[in-house]
């Protein structure tokens, strides 16, 4: 049974991640760090979780872990992880790694086990779509892999997720954070830093999908539209909020080769038990029918098959879904697009 910690049960620390963590077999979350003392104790209370720490550092002090989960703001990323890292187990944060390149590169650095949580990648949907996108790769039988393309307009992200959610109404107490970006200006650090809070899942996933690096080819001056190519001249497109539902969500992924492709429709982040779905569409020519389908994908939302991910890595189980070198090539993405966008503006 691998002991887990959890710094911060917050708002996502609470129903992202403990949720799950604590209605899974083959971990145990033995103890919380929380700032705020009353939703320390209220949250511990309703999860029978034995040990409150006023921070980290305490707990840190007295417990022995396998594994530890820290849902923090990732402006505090830098200030925060040298110090988790100092347990030596594998730490769960949320996305993006940093709030800037530099301490990105500091934590890349410390060559901890850090596990970056692009629980988009767990979901059951691009799990499936992943294996079958090799398969297709491998056999050809669909030609080659030529574009992809990611479509995420604002939304409802929530999707009513902090239903069960513990509110004390606690202030939290001023904590120390990372400095902005040292090579933009304020403005420009706003635009990167809404971008990799908003989108760097989508960056990210459009990586994963390609399963090769790509560059920023064009980045319009509204900040609709990404232009990417990838290592192999795969050609990519991110379009960033061309509408905006108000209490939808709809993320779509195509995956297109040059005779039939993938549909990934992705649920709202913290839409419960619910996995995305996948349509296949081939069309090989030659005269035989063309045939489109399906598949019937698990009950399982993407966070919690994300908690089951990493505690199969704390058993050895499976690697790293994403991890900080990797999340790094995000923040430099994030870059390079920012800095084309405002190049058009």
């Amino acid at each position: 049974m691998k002991r887990l910690g959890f710094v911060g049960v917050g708002n996502m620390g609470q129903c992202a991640h403990l949720l799950n963590y604590t209605d899974l077999d083959g971990c145990q979350v033995v103890a919380i760090a929380e700032v705020r003392p009353e939703l320390a104790a209220r949250v511990a209370s309703r999860y029978e979780i034995p040990k409150v720490y006023a921070d980290h550092r305490e707990m840190l002090a007295a417990e022995s872990l396998d594994g530890i989960v820290a849902a923090q703001p990732f402006t505090r990323h830098g200030v925060l992880l040298p110090e988790l890292f100092e347990a030596g187990v594998p730490v769960l944060t949320e996305k993006p790694l940093a709030r800037s390149i530099q301490t990105g590169r500091r934590l890349v650095q410390a060559g901890a086990r850090h596990v970056l949580g692009y629980h988009k990648r767990s979901d059951p949907a691009v799990l499936y779509a992943m294996e079958r996108i090799g398969q297709l790769r491998s056999s050809g039988e669909l030609g080659p892999l030529r574009y992809v393309r990611v479509l995420m307009p604002g939304g409802d992200w929530i999707a009513n997720g902090f239903t069960h959610r513990v509110d004390t109404g606690e202030a939290v107490p001023p904590l120390d954070v990372d400095p902005p970006a040292a090579d933009m200006d304020q403005e420009t650090v706003g635009a990167y830093e809404s971008l990799v809070n908003f989108y760097i899942h989508q960056i990210n996933l459009l990586r994963h999908l390609m399963g090769e690096s790509y560059r920023i080819t064009f980045a319009d001056g509204q900040g609709i539209l990404l232009a990417t190519e990838s290592e192999s001249g795969i050609v990519g497109t991110i379009e960033m909020s061309p509408y905006r539902t108000s209490i939808d969500w709809q993320e779509q992924i195509l995956v297109a080769f040059e005779k039939g492709y993938l549909e990934i429709e992705l649920p709202a982040p913290l839409a419960s038990n619910r996995p995305g779905r996948v349509r296949q569409y081939a069309d090989p020519g030659d005269g035989a029918t063309p045939v489109a389908s399906e598949p019937q994908l698990p009950w399982v939302g993407a966070m919690r098959q994300q908690a089951v991910h990493f505690v199969q890595l704390l058993n050895g189980q499976s690697t790293c879904l994403c991890d900080a070198p990797e999340a790094l090539q995000d923040l430099e993405i994030a870059r390079d697009a920012v800095l084309m966008k405002g190049e058009q503006s």
